[in-house]
């Protein structure tokens, strides 16, 4: 069991995924015993939000966003900039997405992805609530897209499950925004993604699973989850040269920062 500490956090899970079903309690258990205190199940589709919501008030320290991904946007045109900021009063909805642009998968038209971003968008700004960003192989549209967004007034986002390029993240920092790392830091390949992570400052990152996906070494290749968080912690402490516990304090400090809707006290009686 995790002893008495600072607890850490799973910024961005997928606890409705057919992955858990059969064992989401055990996972959150594995969770709390391995010292992550809190987790962020993140929307996909609106569509199946009821899903989300429902996981969320069944766990007292597993909170939800609400949105459509961009491989979903081609599906979910007629979500509003309304429905999300209605969804979004639930007590257990403190974020917005996750939104973006895929342009690897290409699962949905890029003008599609790019009306969806900009609706979440405009949800975050008008919440207050932070927006999960989803970029890959879309770096310089994304920047585009996010300057001229902040230009129309500020809001808070996270770029998640940071794959990207040096110019994006620091586009991200200067607008004011977080950039989170998945398992994917700990890959042996991911030199450059460690040498972005160590030019960033510490106060605006975060972890994260993207759990059942990426998990990091050395459970790579398999189904990941919460608790194999703590091993994208440890390849971040050592990548900027900090003990884990420093890390952990850091990151955690951070994730309240960003998600202000969840109490402080989150996660507290769990580890």
């Amino acid at each position: 069991m995790h002893e008495t500490g600072p607890m850490l956090v799973d910024s961005h899970c997928h606890l409705d995924f057919p992955d858990f079903d059969s064992e989401r309690q055990e996972i959150i258990d594995r969770a709390a015993a391995a010292g992550v205190g809190c987790m962020l199940t993140i929307s996909t589709r609106v569509e199946k939000f009821e899903t989300i919501r429902q996981i969320a008030e069944r766990f007292d320290n597993v909170y939800c966003s609400v949105g459509t991904h961009p491989h979903n946007a081609g599906e979910e045109q007629h979500i509003t900039v309304d429905d999300l900021v209605e969804l979004s009063g639930h007590p257990k909805v403190v974020a917005i997405g996750e939104a973006g642009l895929d342009y690897y998968y290409d699962n949905a038209p890029r003008d599609a992805q790019a009306t969806g971003l900009r609706r979440h968008i405009s949800a975050a700004r008008m919440t207050q609530l932070p927006l999960i960003i989803h970029a890959r192989d879309a770096d310089a549209d994304m920047q585009s897209i996010l300057r001229e967004e902040s230009q129309a007034g500020a809001f808070p986002f996270v770029l998640h499950c940071f794959s990207s390029g040096r110019e994006l993240a620091e586009t991200g920092i200067e607008l004011g925004g977080y950039v989170s790392f998945s398992g994917i830091l700990t890959f042996k390949r991911s030199d450059e993604l460690r040498t972005i992570a160590r030019s960033l400052p510490p106060e605006r990152l975060l972890v994260e699973t993207d759990a059942p996906y990426l998990a990091p070494v050395p459970h790579r290749g398999r189904r990941n989850e919460p608790s194999y968080v703590v091993h994208t912690a440890e390849v971040l402490a050592d990548t900027l040269g900090m003990d884990c516990s420093s890390l952990w304090t850091q990151t955690t400090e951070n994730f309240f920062r960003l998600f202000n809707k969840v109490p402080r006290s989150a996660g507290q009686g769990n580890t």
